[in-house]
């Protein structure tokens, strides 16, 4: 079958949370079981085959869908055979119509009803794959790095998790019923060669033209497929970062100028599906009015002879009932064409992502860490977010466990990167990185990130309760460390003033707090986790001074547990620190106290002097 993606978790029960693990988005374990099967690794593979793992692992709902289907099928094939006789009866006036009424009755019903279960079990089907299709590209992206993220837009990714999967799996449902449908044409072609050789072949003449035309359908829908697709992922894009960035956009009334540029967009998506329709009108009426000219031939040569007694009018009229089936997936073809096209450009956008491989991976022999005391060493490391402009150039520096220091220097020294670089969010180019003296490359990711906790100026917030947001990574805590926490972080106060108190559920990424109440609960998150290792990366930059000062207090006890960089945009963040490093051009320029570097170094005086009301600029 070939390789297959692994994914974070491949055994679909270890991706259940466990009992004693509740669900912090809702506190509800899922019942869906994750996806049985991944989409195989093999880029020169055709796209069907890649995706014919996920739908092979629900082989037996799909292949009874597929068998009820044939058997429905089956049984309206042999409803003509009875209305020819019965029409013969009728014309002769021999014979009893009893047994082809019954028999035409029992086909009817059988064939309802077993057409019934089997869309049953299609639809069931179909949106099964579409869930494991989706929690496949999800897993991948989860995976993915850092880097990833910093060159590809979300709403590519939104467009390719939900049009593009929609259009792969509704062909690779749906497409194997058109392939029954041929099997029965067999089937009809048999039963119309048993009714009279030459006609079959009369009808048949213009099956030839209607093969060459699908093959031309397929060329040319393909490109406007693609088109298409790439389309839709731009209006998805522009109506994500305007919902995401309403307030920027409000901000600078620039309203009118964002509708301008997604009504652009919408009109260059519209061009593609008008080019689509003119495509399909151009060879859709050759698909569908073709198999009337074969029925035109059939009642031409058929009625020469049933008029010359050759044939009777029970055996024409099952003849064209038969062509009518036989001509069914022919005049099917143009829309299987078109949705093979849009499922194999689709596939292909998916695939796009799918075939991307992490920057940042987990070594087979990475190990756990226990217990960590906090020392961090950076060893001559050498960083570049682009290859030709160099962050951090031969950067050496030794932080002891339990150590508070504080990274100063202007915009673009790496001060942030080194945090990033800490957490394994990105891998260094050149040297190392030492936790406790094992190289952060050879522990598992969750270990690291287990012990180094990161809180950034931008805090992140979920649109569920303040409880859940502080207890994100510990859904697990009592109420009781869920409060302690936010009281380290000073956020105590002003969730207690909360509608609903810790049970309060804020708006979409929090939006309805404050920039600094939003610092605090994502301090307060970190903290809860207890991490012996802590960044606070200009953690403090949208609290009040004031406010500042108190959370400041009570971080002076908890720091002293653990190894603390703290990434100092404020004269006053420099007084939790034991250390000032100076950066400079990605290189340390200068180390020790705040008042020896007051002596010492002209630049660490000149970004102090350029401080405006306590903060560094």
């Amino acid at each position: 079958m070939g390789r297959q993606y692994a994914g974070p978790v491949q055994n679909p029960a270890d991706r259940r949370p466990r009992d004693d693990q509740a669900n912090p988005l809702g506190g509800v374990r899922s019942r869906y079981p994750g996806p049985r099967a991944a989409i195989a690794a093999e880029p020169t593979w055709p796209w069907w085959r890649r995706v014919l793992p996920v739908i092979a692992s629900h082989r037996l709902s799909f292949s009874l869908a597929v068998s009820l289907t044939l058997v429905s099928l089956v049984f309206q094939t042999l409803v003509p055979n009875v209305l020819a006789r019965a029409v013969n009866v009728m014309v002769t006036g021999k014979g009893s119509l009893a047994g082809a009424v019954e028999a035409t009755l029992v086909f009817g019903i059988l064939a309802g009803v077993t057409g019934l279960v089997s869309r049953q079990y299609l639809y069931r089907t179909a949106f099964e794959v579409e869930a494991d299709l989706r929690s496949l590209i999800y897993e991948h992206l989860t995976s993915l790095s850092f880097s990833f993220y910093d060159r590809v837009q979300s709403g590519q990714l939104i467009s390719r998790a939900n049009s593009d999967i929609r259009s792969v799996q509704m062909y690779s449902t749906f497409a194997p019923l058109i392939v029954v449908q041929s099997l029965i044409g067999v089937l009809a072609f048999w039963f119309m060669l048993r009714i009279n050789v030459v006609l079959a072949l009369v009808a048949m003449i213009v099956m030839p033209i209607l093969y060459v035309v699908g093959l031309k359908m397929r060329r040319v829908l393909f490109p406007i497929s693609w088109v298409t697709q790439a389309r839709l992922a731009d209006v998805a894009t522009i109506v994500d970062e305007n919902l995401n960035g309403v307030r920027v956009v409000k901000a600078f009334a620039q309203e009118e100028a964002e509708i301008n540029r997604l009504a652009d967009a919408a009109e260059r998506v519209a061009w593609a599906y008008v080019t689509d329709a003119q495509i399909r009108g151009r060879w859709s009426p050759w698909v569908q009015n073709l198999p009337q000219v074969g029925i035109a031939l059939v009642l031409g040569v058929g009625g020469e002879m049933v008029i010359h007694a050759q044939l009777t009018v029970g055996d024409i009229l099952a003849f064209t009932a038969y062509l009518v089936m036989l001509q069914a997936p022919f005049m099917m073809l143009g829309q299987l064409v078109m949705m093979g096209q849009r499922a194999k450009a689709s596939a292909e956008r998916i695939f796009e992502v799918l075939d991307e491989t992490p920057d940042v991976t987990e070594r087979s022999d990475a190990h756990d860490l226990d217990t960590v005391r906090g020392e961090i060493d950076f060893d001559r490391v050498s960083f570049a977010y682009r290859r030709d402009v160099p962050v951090l150039a031969d950067f050496s520096l030794h932080v002891g466990a339990g150590e508070r220091v504080a990274l100063v220097g202007a915009t673009g020294s790496g001060k942030s990167t080194l945090a990033r670089l800490l957490s394994r969010f990105y891998d260094t180019q050149d040297g190392h990185i030492l936790l406790d003296g094992h190289d952060i490359r050879e522990l598992t990711l969750a270990t690291l990130r287990h012990h180094v906790g990161v809180v950034t100026d931008d805090a992140f917030l979920f649109s569920l309760s303040v409880r859940d947001n502080i207890a994100y990574a510990r859904p697990s805590a009592t109420d009781d460390e869920v409060v302690e926490a936010a009281r380290a972080a000073g956020a105590a106060e002003f969730i207690d003033n909360l509608p609903e108190g810790y049970a309060t559920v804020i708006g979409e990424r929090g939006y309805t707090l404050s920039g600094g109440q939003r610092q605090r609960l994502a301090i307060a998150r970190t903290l809860l986790t207890n991490p012996p290792v802590l960044i606070l990366d200009d953690a403090t930059s949208a609290i009040d001074v004031h406010v500042e000062s108190a959370i400041h207090a009570a971080l002076e006890t908890l720091l002293r547990q653990r190894t603390t960089l703290i990434i100092a945009h404020r004269v006053s963040t420099i007084a939790l620190a034991d250390r000032v490093v100076l950066l400079d051009d990605g290189r340390v320029s200068a180390d020790g106290s705040h008042e020896e570097l007051l002596r010492t170094s002209d630049l660490y005086r000149r970004i102090l002097a350029q401080a405006d009301d306590g903060v560094l600029r």
